[in-house]
This record gives structure tokens, sequence and C-alpha cells, in this order.
């Protein structure tokens, strides 16, 4: 992972107190990792499908 990248949490992750949580970091593409997993590999999309994701589940 590209240390420049900034993340910030879902805003659905609310404080569940499972610590369940997903980050996103937008740039050329999309990033997705787990909140409590920072340093393993993340899941990668283009912005288009992100945005189609995003959009899906609003």
């Amino acid at each position: 992972m590209s240390p420049e990248r900034s993340w910030r949490k879902s805003t659905y992750s609310g404080d569940t107190g499972s610590g369940s949580c997903v980050e996103v970091s937008l740039a050329q593409d999309a990033l997705v990792r787990d909140s409590k997993a920072t340093g393993r590999d993340a899941l990668v999309f283009s912005i288009q499908a992100w945005r189609a994701f995003v959009v899906s589940v609003a």
C-alpha cells in the first residue's frame, strides 16, 4: 500500500462496538480495506465501478 494515500472510514460503520469497519481511498482507483488489518492487501476497483457500487447501495 502506498503510504501517501489518504483513507477514510465508512460512514455506515458507526459505533457498533464490534470494530467492524472498512476504509476507502480514492485516487485514480478505489482501494477498500479492513480497518482492523490495514497492513493487508486491499480490494482494488476502478473509480467507475466504485461509483456504480455506491449508487446501487445508496
